[in-house]
């Protein structure tokens, strides 16, 4: 839950504020001038380019930990790694060929592919214990569980939100297969082009109806779940590994 104190709510409207006009900048035809020949993001910033070989961290803003150790933007984070992002926290970052955007107050823990290795990274698991993550890859068997949810993920772009009693999902792109973790009688599988069917997967509901559509007017009065993830975000991402989102004009 978001702390409703003013100064813990000024604090999060700034840095929501700063982190949508970095956005804007980025989207502001950067992308659409670059992007065809897969190239540098920007001409007059180092920051805009695709990560370099060897380099996990994008960026970094508030605190955040691997394996219990402060990030910065040296940190290597691998495959079986444990990333967690302070309230004020968000941190861009990629695995191999797997980009992700880890929100504040998350805390996610990655698991390796058996095929992994050193010198070829691929992750085979995600697992959300709390917050937020925006996650952009081509790994197919890949699996997002979450304490509502078990997810088997065909190479998309997803965005997921963990609260104590549901998990908010959307595929912004991709084929995914979705279980209710309390719930086997609750089962969906969506394939999307642009975030066609967010849905809401319940802790505690009748069996058979735990998955839900995240449109349904349960989930979008005031205060409920809202959408916390852009498509500017998903072309930052993927461009760290040097791809286009399916949606981004060719």
């Amino acid at each position: 839950m978001k702390c409703t104190h003013a100064k813990c709510q000024h604090a999060y409207e700034s840095n929501d504020v700063q982190r949508r006009h970095f956005l804007q900048y980025l989207a502001a035809g950067l992308f659409a001038a670059m992007w065809p020949r897969g190239e540098v993001l920007a001409a007059d910033s180092a920051m805009l380019r695709q990560i370099p070989a060897g380099r996990s961290v994008f960026r970094v803003s508030g605190r955040a930990w691997v394996n219990g150790n402060r990030v910065n933007l040296n940190t290597p984070i691998g495959p079986n790694d444990t990333v967690k992002t302070s309230r004020d926290g968000e941190l861009v970052f990629v695995v191999g060929n797997h980009a992700m955007l880890l929100r504040g107050g998350s805390h996610l823990v990655l698991r390796a592919k058996e095929e992994s290795s050193e010198t070829n990274p691929v992750i085979g698991l995600l697992q959300l214990f709390s917050g937020k993550l925006l996650s952009a890859s081509r790994n197919k068997g890949m699996r997002i569980i979450t304490p509502s949810a078990t997810i088997g993920v065909r190479g998309t772009g997803v965005y997921l939100e963990t609260e104590p009693d549901r998990t908010y999902f959307c595929t912004c792109y991709g084929d995914v297969d979705i279980e209710a973790s309390h719930d086997s009688a609750s089962k969906d599988s969506v394939h999307a082009t642009h975030h066609e069917r967010p849905l809401v997967i319940l802790n505690e509901a009748q069996p058979g109806s735990s998955i839900r559509s995240a449109k349904d007017p349960e989930f979008t009065r005031p205060g409920r779940v809202k959408l916390r993830h852009s498509d500017e975000e998903l072309m930052l991402i993927e461009a760290l590994v040097g791809r286009t989102p399916p949606f981004a004009p060719q």
